[in-house]
């Protein structure tokens, strides 16, 4: 494990003006918070985010990825606060620790279900800061260096699973080779455990019995070069051995059918000498027809750099060799790491590649859990090819794809609208796969949508989701426009026309996000028409779907809390009816007088006997008052009567109190039941379009 002073002095070694006390601090921060926490390799904790900050000096990064890399867990895995990190590191750290701490474990959810949350959680941070990429990376890199540690086989696998699914292809797809590598073998290793000792054994064996053989053959390599006046670095290496055994599995070969097991990289001090050494190794060594790749007139999306060919060597001994330029070179291992270096001030670097959109894309798109793992992985996990616009601009898609993989990669609207396409110049079928160097032109048509059936043939998750999309949106379309009939058909049963202003607070009662949501909802029947009339018109369920219930207008209102034979009367100043709080006035010599016990004029300290009262058992029918201001226009009053005769409440006074050019107002006297049906007739009046406010008096 780095020690503080050694980990300060590489960050010094490449960044003088580094701050020192600053680092000091983040350093004796991560060892307080993990405090006494211990790794499965019995380590102290603090070990790990230590050693992530030494891969990311060995990149060379600002100072800022140095301190996210020390306090990357701190935020998870002990008391510190996001809060804490930004009021003692600053702002820009504290984002980044932020969008680098991993998601805490969901119990609820599925294995899946929490990969998905913490790959979407993960690609949108990153979209925001690549440096959170790169953090991350390392954090997987040390994670699976010590991976061995870990008792149990099952989470060894699971987290070998999620870093060869994921981790290796981003870390592929940014450039950085070396971690690639490294995380694809131990990974392999935990995987297909036999495999991983079969073929490194048969390596080790062919390392000992060759007798320097890659050493001589790069021997001979620099000499041919050094004759045609090229001076070069040449380094040879067996091939990776998970690459050895994917291959195996791709062409269904053994080891022993596997002929260019060794591969040679060149390395040239400019790009002409790149293309002279090409031409020397093909005039000197015979080339393998369909292995040659130029990877510099055509990078790869990554920043890749670099040509490929194969050669037969002498005894008939394939090898592969790559020929690049020292900038390549570094690019090419540490991709965009190599850009972002401490000089770069936190600016995003010309690297931050177009894939990275498409995936956050791919994020916005997908629906659930399973489809955001399947279209990350098929946008990161697969060969490329190149294809061109009639007009020459060049996209990189993976291998099989069709022109409608090519029309969503140039702009998501084009594959939508695709109907047909030409790959070089010649009318083809949208299932025809792409090769490379093709030049498509997509048929459009604003008419057209997206179809089903593309999804048997598409190859790129940007694709998939987009059609997956608009095909859902297809269908929510059409099942809204059937909610909308069934909705028409429940509003015309409801004792009044309902407005858009009743409409939209039916929405906000049913916890629903706006109109078009409750149409759905109503088109599959995930809501009854019994709760669709009561957010639209409360109470009024009951009311209208049992008309035996419907309230009848008679008077028979009794009071508790009286002495017998007392007579009594109910107040004109507020009118209460059953189910309301009541409260009695007496005065000597006269009847009780019956109050709403909010009632306004209680406040003003009558002098009088105050009773107690409550409503009879069998109490109905009283007057009831309301206020209602009508919209000034023709048919508005007879709206509103008309709401107070489907309740089946009876009209005793109706008084006009104000009235100019925009609005009307009335006082409203009618007998009701009780409350409840005063709530509900209240209730239907603000629902109505002929209606601006309508309360109780």
């Amino acid at each position: 494990m780095l020690r503080q002073y050694e980990l300060v002095e590489r960050v010094k070694a490449y960044n003088p003006e580094a701050d020192e006390a600053l680092l000091n601090r983040a350093y004796v921060y991560t060892v307080q918070k993990h405090g006494t926490q211990k790794r499965a390799s019995g380590d102290p904790y603090f070990s790990h985010p230590v050693e992530v900050a030494g891969l990311m000096t060995e990149l060379e990064l600002d100072q800022d990825t140095i301190i996210t890399a020390l306090l990357h867990d701190t935020v998870e895995d002990t008391l510190a606060t996001v809060e804490e990190v930004e009021r003692l590191f600053g702002p820009d750290v504290a984002r980044l620790v932020d969008g680098v701490t991993k998601l805490s474990k969901i119990e609820a959810m599925t294995e899946s279900e929490r990969a998905a949350e913490n790959l979407r959680k993960f690609l949108l941070a990153m979209s925001e800061d690549l440096r959170v990429l790169l953090v991350k990376l390392a954090d997987r890199l040390h994670n699976m260096r010590t991976l061995h540690f870990i008792k149990s086989e099952d989470k060894r696998r699971r987290i070998a699973r999620e870093t060869m699914e994921i981790y290796a292809p981003l870390a592929e797809r940014v450039g950085m080779y070396e971690y690639m590598r490294e995380m694809q073998l131990l990974a392999f290793e935990q995987l297909e455990p036999e495999a991983y000792a079969t073929i490194t054994g048969r390596l080790a064996q062919i390392r000992s019995s060759e007798g320097g053989q890659v050493d001589a053959i790069a021997l001979s390599i620099k000499q041919a070069l050094a004759e045609a006046g090229l001076k070069v670095e040449v380094s040879g290496r067996e091939k990776h051995p998970y690459s050895i055994w994917k291959k195996m599995a791709e062409r269904h070969v053994s080891f022993e059918q596997i002929t260019d097991i060794m591969a040679f990289r060149v390395i040239v001090d400019s790009v002409e000498e790149c293309y002279r050494t090409l031409g020397v190794l093909h005039q000197t060594w015979q080339m393998i027809p369909g292995r040659f790749k130029d990877y510099i007139s055509t990078p790869k999306s990554n920043g890749y750099r670099s040509l490929h060919t194969a050669l037969i060597f002498e005894n008939s001994m394939r090898m592969e060799v790559q020929i690049r330029t020292r900038g390549m070179h570094e690019t090419n291992e540490y991709g965009l790491a190599a850009h972002w270096s401490y000089k770069q001030g936190g600016v995003r670097p010309d690297g931050e590649v177009r894939w990275l959109r498409d995936l956050i894309e791919i994020v916005d798109a997908s629906h659930d859990a399973e489809e955001l793992l399947e279209h990350t992985r098929l946008a990161i996990y697969q060969d490329r090819i190149f294809a061109f616009t009639p007009k020459g601009a060049l996209h990189q898609l993976p291998k099989g794809a069709t022109p409608i993989d090519f029309a969503y990669a140039v702009h998501t609207d084009l594959g939508s609208m695709a109907v047909g396409a030409k790959i070089n110049g010649r009318h083809v079928p949208l299932r025809t796969p792409l090769g490379n160097g093709d030049v498509v032109e997509i048929i459009k048509s604003k008419n057209s949508s997206p179809q089903l059936s593309w999804l048997s043939f598409v190859v790129t998750g940007k694709a998939r989701a987009a059609i997956r999309r608009a095909v859902r949106a297809k269908e929510r379309e059409e099942i809204a426009a059937i909610g909308r009939k069934l909705y028409e058909e429940i509003a015309g049963r409801l004792p009044t026309k309902v407005g858009k202003k009743a409409l939209k607070e039916a929405v906000q009662r049913l916890g629903l996000e706006d109109e078009d949501d409750l149409m759905v909802a109503i088109g599959t029947a995930k809501i009854d028409d019994r709760s669709v009339m009561e957010a639209l018109v409360p109470g009024s369920a009951r009311t209208i779907t049992d008309p035996e219930d419907w309230p009848k207008q008679e008077r028979a209102i009794s009071i508790r809390g009286l002495t017998p034979g007392m007579g009594f009367r109910l107040a004109d100043c507020c009118h209460p009816v059953p189910g309301d709080r009541i409260v009695g006035l007496r005065r000597p010599g006269e009847g009780v007088e019956v109050h709403a016990i909010d009632c306004l004029k209680l406040a003003d300290g009558i002098d009088a006997d105050w009773l107690d009262l409550s409503w009879g058992e069998r109490s109905t029918g009283a007057v009831g008052q309301v206020r209602c201001v009508l919209y000034n226009r023709p048919g508005t009053l007879a709206e509103m009567t008309g709401i107070f005769a489907n309740a089946r409440a009876n009209i005793v006074r109706l008084e006009m109190t104000g009235r100019d050019s925009l609005f009307g107002t009335y006082e409203v006297d009618i007998e009701v039941t009780d409350l409840a049906h005063l709530t509900r007739i209240v209730s239907a009046l603000r629902a109505s379009e002929a209606v601006a406010t309508a309360d109780r008096l």
